[in-house]
């Protein structure tokens, strides 16, 4: 007898309102009630709802089976759809089969290997940059500093902007149209479609149009100037992918190019931002991490050389805590089954879509004993495989930032930590919440400066 996958039986209204406002307390519940695999109805007008799958093994499975030939799952673009709005069309993450492999081939070598090392003294000098206008006395808001940290990375590492009016004007924009999903609240535009119709300016659809439009020609212009004065010495990434061509010899178009900027700038600034702003928070809430950290930040020969912290263990393992106890990512991205699977002990149908609940797996008490406690042991004493620790995703989807942010994550925080001593000024616990897609914090995060550290060494020139 076949096996239908269980599901809520709140309508999907009340569902996808409780996913919307409170995504953890949805997943948590639904796991406690139906276990490791059960049919979310939080898709507006998706009938068969989503699979969401939480068990390991079966999600090694989903993300390995989406490639070649035969192939029972595919890893649809179109399945993605909800952040057209915010993205564009025409990015890696809406494409389908070898659209998307041949993209991906496109935009993957900026973010690996030589090109790094360029953007890691730039971290380095943006963070002392931004650290050095906190004032002394007086609580200071991480989150708006990590913010602002990570878009300065995204504008020169990127969009290879350093200065200027069409920088700051980027800048105050990306940052306000980024924020206007800032809150569980205003996230339920990406949710319900008709909220984002332009209804006139005064409407949240004209709003966002309007952003978007003046965020759109500074973009395509500066995109029209470096096409007319190609500089092969640039590493910026837009400069790599202009000159970019795919085996048959085309490159992208403008419209291809703004809109994996724009993806870069969701993947790269509002997710790597809300990491950082854990970070910060575990890290000066428990003073035997911020102790244990301190020792191993103090054994580095040359703080003005970024690539030592990403040599040290307990950094790697307080950062890797960070994204495993609220992935700034919850879900995975869609699979599609293309053919009648078994999964779980669950028959699957054709064009049933499936994502892996990453949260959840982070959350397992067999992988992670008391996983709800901020422990950065847990990954000095065992190896998890990359289906258990999962926070970038996994397969032909993995998010292609990976390696830059997990870079940026480790720069910034050893450079705070070995320039500042700070204070955790919140005296409540600070909770996850939604912003976006994402989930990031429901209250901000405060700290105060004590004292600067004196270091052997000036790091970097700002």
């Amino acid at each position: 007898m076949t096996k239908t996958v269980p599901a809520p039986k709140t309508p999907l209204p009340l569902q996808l309102t409780q996913w919307i406002l409170n995504p953890l307390g949805y997943l948590n519940t639904n796991f406690k009630r139906y276990g490791d695999i059960f049919n979310a109805r939080v898709l507006w007008g998706e009938s068969d709802g989503l699979i969401i799958v939480s068990d390991p093994k079966a999600l090694q499975y989903i993300l390995t089976h989406d490639v070649g030939a035969g192939k029972e799952l595919s890893a649809p673009g179109d399945a993605n759809r909800i952040l057209a709005s915010l993205l564009g069309e025409h990015n890696l993450l809406m494409l389908n089969g070898n659209q998307h492999r041949t993209r991906r081939q496109l935009v993957m070598p900026p973010f690996h290997g030589e090109r790094l090392g360029v953007y890691g003294r730039l971290i380095q000098e943006i963070t002392l940059g931004v650290i050095s206008q906190w004032p002394t006395n007086g609580p200071i808001d991480v989150r708006c500093s990590m913010q602002t940290i990570t878009m300065r990375v995204i504008l020169q590492a990127v969009f290879g902007l350093h200065e200027g009016e069409r920088y700051q004007q980027l800048e105050r924009l990306l940052g306000q149209r980024l924020d206007i999903t800032g809150s569980p609240i205003t996230s339920a535009i990406v949710f319900l479609p008709w909220l984002q119709k332009d209804l006139g300016d005064w409407s949240p659809g004209g709003k966002f149009r309007l952003m978007t439009e003046q965020t759109d020609r500074l973009l395509l212009a500066e995109i029209s100037e470096r096409r007319a004065q190609a500089d092969p010495e640039r590493v910026d990434i837009l400069s790599l992918l202009l000159a970019a061509k795919d085996e048959e010899g085309n490159g992208l178009t403008d419209q291809e190019l703004r809109d994996e900027l724009m993806m870069f700038l969701l993947v790269g600034h509002e997710t790597t931002a809300t990491a950082l702003t854990w970070a910060m928070y575990w890290v000066h809430s428990f003073p035997e991490v911020k102790q244990r950290l301190m020792a191993e930040l103090e054994t580095v020969s040359d703080p003005a050389d970024p690539f030592q912290f990403l040599q040290l263990p307990y950094l790697n393992a307080v950062c890797n805590e960070t994204l495993r106890i609220y992935p700034v990512a919850m879900l995975t991205f869609p699979r599609r089954v293309e053919v009648p699977i078994e999964l779980c002990g669950y028959q699957l149908e054709p064009g049933m879509l499936l994502m892996g609940a990453m949260y959840l797996v982070h959350q397992r008490e067999e992988l992670y004993p008391q996983p709800r406690e901020f422990r950065p042991e847990r990954f000095l004493e065992r190896q998890f495989s990359p289906y258990e620790f999962i926070p970038f995703g996994a397969g032909a989807r993995r998010c292609v930032g990976a390696a830059l942010a997990q870079y940026e994550l480790k720069i910034v925080l050893a450079t705070i930590l070995t320039r500042l001593d700070l204070n955790l000024v919140n005296k409540r616990p600070v909770k996850p919440g939604r912003r976006g897609v994402t989930l990031g914090q429901t209250s901000p995060v405060l700290v105060e400066k004590l004292r600067s550290r004196s270091v052997s060494k000036p790091l970097v020139k700002v």
